[in-house]
């Protein structure tokens, strides 16, 4: 048997008991004198970081992106270099409303993030398991998220909130229409699609760029549970996502993604009926046909879940040459927003720990602050830029060519003249009857309790999207004849 490492305080000293608190005799008080003791007691104090205000509920896993397909037409990025590339991968699934003691099997959003290691810096693609989102405006956001959040007074989750402002925002129908779909409750997320939701832009070797939207098709297929399902499972386990990701990875049965953008000229993008940086929008696939890139793997489980997922942070703001942003308003508060939530939740020199640092050479000038661990990036003189030292110098060829900024105000920044209701209509038109019936049972378990006055104002917006659609829930509610009469007029 080969002899076992010696247990050592955080300084490195030999502990000699670590069973019994040192005592001023066998019936003694504690001492001040057992700075072990107090160690211990004071790191558990500690060991807990705020949970992510949204998102806090997640499982990832580490694997790899392999280039199946040459885009370089569309993208000069490394990762996208040659066929054949691998590039390896953190991805983080989560669900957005529930804290990090939620089941996994509820109904919600699921979130869909990858950080992708390049060659020439870390991209990170945050999206969800949905092409849309419930706004369009991050003004907005901070309300919505408190709408799924617990009441202020009765600490309880509000359906009357969540479908009053719903109500209030006819743009949150798409995503509505597919959170209380049979895709707003995956059985796993092995089987589930990933979205980029935001559009985003490339930018190849001859500096032109194009608009593209990111998908990730599952190769194990959609598997969903229904609410009378679900219940049944968070009463047997409320960890039923993460029991069937690890053991499926520990097992050799990899999940698998296929990649896929969606590509839209400048041109294009002034000629469509609707905003394409609109996050409530999809793009037609008739129009924009699906382009195969890769394949995503999920290959190996984390050693320390904390220390790889807890503490991953993804954030938009974290692209690569070839890769850029759009005009999509909640996109542009997101570039923002990720990196300073991680900033609070994680400190000042977040990307450094090792999840999150890249595996490419590091060169900037940030210093001090809270945590600041690393090894000095530059030389003893050369602490600000510009400098006359030899230190990390800009590349303004890696520079984004500009954005133009005309153009129709009132299309691509006002909800004036925006269509809510067509494509969340189109998206009801396209499901079976079984699944139609499925979306509006959903509907009607959600907002029970929810004020009538309300119900009216939201039965009245499905309407729109189709009469069928308005009517079913209104019958589902029992409305009285009139009432449905009219709301759905």
């Amino acid at each position: 048997m080969s002899k076992r490492p010696i247990l050592t305080t955080t300084a490195g000293a030999p502990v000699s008991d670590n069973q019994n608190s040192m005592t001023a005799g066998a019936r003694g008080p504690v001492l001040m004198q057992d700075y072990q003791l107090i160690e211990k007691l004071a790191h558990q104090n500690r060991e807990r970081i705020p949970e992510r205000a949204v998102h806090a509920k997640g499982w990832g896993a580490h694997g790899t992106l392999t280039i199946t397909k040459d885009i370089t037409r569309y993208s000069e990025a490394a990762v996208f270099g040659e066929v054949g590339k691998k590039t390896d991968l953190l991805a983080r699934f989560s669900t957005v409303a529930g804290e990090m003691g939620a089941a996994d099997a509820e109904r919600d959003v699921r979130g869909f993030s990858l950080k992708f290691y390049t060659d020439e810096g870390n991209w990170d693609m945050v999206g969800n398991n949905t092409p849309v989102f419930f706004i369009r405006d991050p003004y907005k956001f901070p309300d919505f998220i408190h709408t799924q959040k617990r009441h202020p007074r009765t600490n309880l989750r509000s359906p009357n909130a969540m479908w009053d402002f719903w109500s209030l925002s006819p743009e949150s129908l798409h995503q509505v229409t597919t959170l209380m779909s049979d895709r707003g409750l995956p059985q796993t997320v092995r089987h589930m699609n990933g979205y980029g939701s935001h559009t985003y832009s490339m930018i190849n070797a001859l500096n032109e760029r194009v608009w593209v939207k990111f998908h990730f098709k599952t190769q194990q297929g959609h598997n969903f549970w229904t609410n009378a399902e679900s219940v049944e499972v968070v009463g047997k386990s409320r960890e039923t996502t993460q029991e069937d990701l690890f053991g499926s990875i520990e097992k050799g049965d990899f999940p698998k993604w296929t990649f896929y953008i969606q590509v839209m000229s400048e041109a294009e993008a002034e000629q469509t009926s609707y905003n394409p940086f609109d996050l409530t929008k999809v793009w037609p696939h008739g129009e924009f046909p699906l382009i195969e890139v890769g394949e995503i793997e999920l290959n190996r489980n984390p050693d320390n879940y904390f220390a790889e997922i807890e503490q991953a942070a993804f954030s938009p703001s974290n692209v690569v040459p070839g890769i850029g942003f759009s005009p999509d308003k909640m996109l542009q508060a997101r570039i923002f927003s990720y990196a300073d939530a991680h900033r609070y939740r994680l400190g000042t020199h977040y990307e450094a720990l090792p999840v999150n640092a890249p595996k490419c050479p590091v060169h900037h000038y940030h210093k001090d602050g809270s945590m600041n661990f690393m090894k000095p990036v530059t030389s003893s003189d050369a602490y600000y830029e510009p400098n006359s030292f030899g230190g990390p110098a800009e590349q303004p060829e890696v520079a984004e060519p500009p954005l133009k900024i005309d153009g129709d105000a009132a299309r691509y920044n006002h909800r004036d003249g925006n269509d809510d209701f067509t494509q969340p209509g189109n998206l009801f038109l396209l499901m079976t009857p079984e699944q139609q019936s499925r979306l509006m049972d959903n509907i009607r378990d959600a907002m029970q309790g929810v004020d009538v006055a309300i119900v009216k104002k939201q039965v009245a917006l499905f309407a729109k999207c189709d009469p069928a659609y308005g009517k079913g829930v209104a019958t589902r509610m029992e409305l009285d004849d009139k009432d449905i009469a009219g709301l759905v007029a």
